[in-house]
């Protein structure tokens, strides 16, 4: 995997959380390409290739998936359990990004298997060391294509 392009799909309903996001994994050379989606219906399509998304090309498999708790037409929370249930999809790692540490959000969301649970905003110096724990460890300065 070392040097190959690192997609991210983010999975942010706020205009103004997915920019920063956006930007901050750029500026810190964390992705190559971010694939944002703003709801979790769109979230399950693009996932279990459906509708717009049903053509492997239009839905490459995302290294990392940056998931929102609070989203429209389907929950994060949903997203989640869907996404680890599917043996297919399971393996792929998935943070989830949440405005509160609310004990019972994070509960649920390891309880559904997330990988790790960020507060936003993001203190990207600490999300590139989660990156790293997660196996993210060969991203480096070289690896980056704008």
């Amino acid at each position: 995997m070392a040097g190959e392009p690192v997609l991210v799909l983010l999975i942010e309903d706020n205009d103004d959380h997915a920019e920063l996001a956006t930007r901050q994994l750029a500026d810190h050379r964390v992705a190559n390409r971010v694939i944002r989606l703003s709801d979790g219906q769109q979230a399950v399509d693009y996932l279990f290739r459906n509708g717009i998304f049903a053509s492997p090309e239009s839905s490459p498999r995302p290294h990392i998936v940056l998931l929102d708790l609070r989203l429209p037409k389907i929950d994060g929370l949903e997203v989640l359990h869907r996404l680890k249930d599917s043996e297919d999809l399971r393996k792929i790692p998935v943070v989830v990004l949440a405005t509160s540490e609310a004990e019972r959000d994070v509960a649920r969301a390891y309880m559904n298997h997330a990988n790790s649970f960020v507060v936003k905003p993001v203190d990207f110096h600490k999300f590139r060391e989660l990156m790293n724990d997660l196996g993210f460890y060969w991203l480096s300065w070289n690896s980056f294509a704008p």
